[in-house]
């Protein structure tokens, strides 16, 4: 063990930080006790802590400045106490769900604990200065999930440092002096995620410290099933830089050793903020006193002697030894340390629960007092009564067992008319508003930033706009926008050189060069990960997804960490980043490109743009880029070389949101569509009018939001018949299209035909134009379902073509 004398004259180690060091250790390790104290004894839902890393966390809080980023996982605890992010009471709000950003600024009692956040949005939807705080990205359960996201924050660092436009930019950065402290549990590290994003750290060349807790288990299972060589630092070597040629650095240190894990930590600090070098700071022989969560015992799994070696490695014991040790306090006055921090540790506890039991209380209260008086005024009293009982038995009750028993009694008073019946009534009704309030809001933005309030413009024409492939609109557009904006940056796979595999970015790099327009490797879950962390620092990210099937590399990082970030946060974080990919109709079992149904279960929280044309798809970008919400664009594959006239304004045009286009006007059956269907759609509409068929044909150009007007519904009540037609599999994105028509616009009323969805078959569709044609919706096939919807509704009118 390094003595007293291992940082001699350092700050860091003087007498009285190390008791303040320990007097933290000591409470962070008591809220993990009593934290699961309250799980087992029903105060929580589940309980999942920091103890055992106490000493290593603050460790590398003193090198965690103003301006730099924590993205860990829920573990984290310590650091977050130890930078001043986080009071005792709050953590322990966040157990109880305390659904009140008062009390539980985290997440407003929306995440489970151990996920911490810095609120960086103010109440007028503006930035906060980001230099100014210790900031911390919503941590994520999802094992490695937070690593991709840190290649992002740190890659923004080099921006920052690298891209003198963006020097001004002072309240996200102070040229790139800041670092990332990535953490994970060592058994996390065996997820892909972990292995993609470390390589693409030592590519990027980013201020990024991985510090990996290490602990010998993954829940159960011991590190020798878990990583090569049983050591992650061992198993990672072949990154480490040295002569010949940039990489990672590596530093192992033991997590009891005090001393040798703040020289690890300054180390570590020196060489990523001043070089801008990625680290890896694998700290081994870590214990977890009491096991891995609140779900079991570790007694389970692990030998009385490894129990017995945990108890003797206890970093908090070995940092007590020390102390004693090198002579900078008595045991008495330690013992006096550790009884002060087991008092703040219940004190700070007890003010959360009763903060949080005084909110519910009160409602409780309320709530037995109108069922009574709806008792008494009831012919049902002894039923009422009855559920009155059930709910004051009940073990600390909460809002739902409230509100479960109000919506039973109103049920069981029927038609009975009475004040009292009206009070319980408006009572329930404020709760369910109250209610959504707390637990249904912040999916999208509702600051004044949201895309869905930007004023839309038309593109304008002249006698001298050109026709021009599309590819060149998006070009054009893409040029007027980096022009503008040095905020905006774009990254992906052979996007920069040859100015992306459609030539959208044609000749852009050269122009703006690669700190701006990047090429990245093939990694689409560090390309989704490099973006969130860009857009949480304030720029304007685009990154690409080179075709739409590849997205499924990056889905976990898109749902888990990207569509849930504002929600998870009750609004305080967001990241308005855009994905752009291109789908639909390119031929091949991996190039289909129409996973819509995934993306519309997935990416709540994210706008899903689908525009016909390049035109449109301009427009859709300017309008995104003017707000404050994560989007996925999806290209219309094939309509790079199909001809568009090029509007005169073709960076200053916005098309709105949730606004479906009608592209053919009649009177017979209305076709609800998107993207490339649009064409085919449009081709059997015409061949349709041939046989007397007038069909309506609406482009619904966002799916999220979906016709936020309800137009479509105007269209069915004029047409009585509809169709969704869609080339992903069956049920995916058409039927999310009727249920939003049929149900959300109850378009059902004015229909006199059933409604049809029009879809590909159900496998992936087959290599060559024979596979295409007979897997995904054609024009024939469109036609013929049209044909026959009106021929059972007139047989006379509309004979049979043929019998298959």
């Amino acid at each position: 063990m390094l003595q007293n004398d291992s940082l001699t004259g350092s700050s860091v180690l003087s007498k009285e930080n190390i008791i303040d060091d320990y007097r933290l250790a000591c409470e962070s390790r008591q809220v993990s006790l009593l934290g699961r104290k309250d799980t087992m004894g029903g105060r929580s839902k589940f309980g999942i802590f920091g103890d055992g890393k106490e000493v290593a966390q603050i460790a590398l809080s003193k090198v965690f400045q103003p301006g730099d980023f924590r993205s860990g996982y829920y573990r984290d605890q310590t650091i977050e106490a130890a930078v001043g992010n986080l009071t005792w009471q709050q953590f322990f709000a966040q157990m109880y769900a305390h659904a009140d950003l008062e009390h539980e600024p985290n997440t407003g009692g929306r995440s489970m604990n151990g996920h911490f956040s810095t609120r960086w949005i103010d109440e007028n939807g503006d930035w906060l200065d980001q230099t100014k705080l210790y900031n911390s990205v919503c941590d994520i359960s999802s094992t490695a999930g937070q690593i991709p996201r840190s290649v992002g924050l740190g890659y923004a660092s080099k921006l920052y440092r690298e891209n003198t436009d963006l020097h001004d930019m002072t309240t996200f950065s102070h040229d790139g002096n800041e670092v990332v402290f990535a953490t994970i549990g060592d058994a996390s590290t065996s997820q892909g995620m972990f292995w993609e994003a470390m390589n693409a750290a030592g590519v990027l060349q980013i201020p990024l410290i991985v510090s990996v807790w290490d602990d010998g288990y993954g829940i159960s299972v011991p590190v020798e099933y878990q990583t090569t060589k049983s050591s992650i630092s061992k198993a990672l070597a072949g990154l480490q830089r040295n002569e010949d040629g940039d990489g990672i650095e590596i530093l192992v240190v033991n997590g009891w050793d005090y001393p040798a894990l703040v020289e690890a930590y300054q180390k570590a600090a020196k060489i990523s903020r001043e070089q801008h070098v990625p680290v890896l700071v694998h700290v081994t022989e870590l214990t977890q006193p009491q096991g891995h969560s609140t779900s079991g015992s570790h007694e389970r799994y692990k030998s009385k002697q490894r129990l017995a070696w945990e108890r003797e490695h206890d970093c908090n014991v070995r940092f007590r030894d020390w102390i004693l040790k090198n002579g900078y306090a008595t045991d008495e006055e330690l013992e006096q340390i550790e009884a002060e921090a087991k008092e703040k540790a219940l004190g700070e506890r007890n003010e959360a629960w009763q903060a949080y039991r005084r909110e519910l209380d009160k409602e409780y209260t309320e709530t037995i007092r109108l069922l009574q008086d709806v008792a008494k005024a009831s012919t049902s009293t002894a039923e009422i009564n009855n559920a009155i009982l059930e709910l004051q038995k009940t073990y600390l009750p909460v809002r739902r067992d409230m509100i479960a028993t109000v919506r039973k009694v109103l049920r069981l008073v029927g038609r009975e008319e009475n004040a009292e019946k009206l009070a319980l009534q408006a009572f329930l009704r404020d709760n369910l508003n109250a209610n959504k309030e707390r637990f249904n809001t912040h999916l999208y933005s509702e600051t004044r930033y949201s895309p869905m309030l930007v004023e839309p413009v038309s593109p304008v024409y002249s006698e001298n706009s050109p026709v021009v492939d599309g590819r060149e609109v998006i070009r054009t557009y893409f040029d007027a926008l980096f022009e503008k904006d040095p905020r905006v940056v774009a990254l992906g796979e052979d996007i920069g050189f040859i100015g992306d595999v459609n030539q959208g970015f044609a000749g852009l790099q050269e122009k703006y060069g690669e700190i701006r327009i990047t090429d990245t490797g093939i990694r689409e879950t560090t390309i989704i990960g490099q973006g969130i962390g860009m857009a949480m620092r304030g720029l304007r990210p685009i990154v690409e997804i080179q075709y739409f099937d590849y997205i499924y590399y990056a889905l976990a990082t898109l749902t888990d960490d990207l569509a849930s970030l504002r929600y998870r946060t009750a609004g305080g974080q967001r990241a308005p980043l855009i994905i752009r990919t291109r789908g639909h109709r390119l031929e091949g079992i991996w190039h289909s490109g129409s996973p819509m149904g995934t993306m519309l279960s997935s990416l709540r929280g994210l706008h899903v743009v689908v525009p016909r044309n390049f035109t449109q798809a301009a427009g859709f970008y300017n309008t995104l880029m003017k707000g404050d919400d994560p989007a996925l664009i999806v290209e219309p594959l094939n309509s790079y070389r199909q001809k568009e006239t090029m509007p005169d304004n073709v960076g200053d045009y916005y098309i709105p949101l949730g606004q479906p286009e009608i592209l053919r006007e009649g009177n017979d059956l209305t076709i609800v569509t998107y993207g490339s269907m649009c064409r085919i759609v449009m081709e059997a509409a015409s061949q349709l009018q041939s046989s007397g068929i007038e069909v309506e044909v609406i482009d619904v150009q966002t799916l999220l939001p979906f016709d936020v007007d309800n137009r479509i519904v105007e269209s069915i009540k004029k047409t009585n018949r509809v169709i969704f037609a869609d080339e992903d599999l069956p049920g995916s994105a058409s039927g999310f299209m009727m249920q939003q028509v049929l149900e959300r616009q109850q378009a059902y009323r004015w229909l006199d035909s059933a409604p049809v969805t029009i879809a590909a078959k159900d496998h992936r569709p087959p290599y060559g134009s024979d596979g295409d044609y007979f897997s995904k919706p054609n024009m024939d096939d469109i036609f013929e379902t049209v044909y026959n919807i009106m021929r059972e509704a007139a047989p006379d009118k509309y004979p049979e073509l043929f019998n298959v």
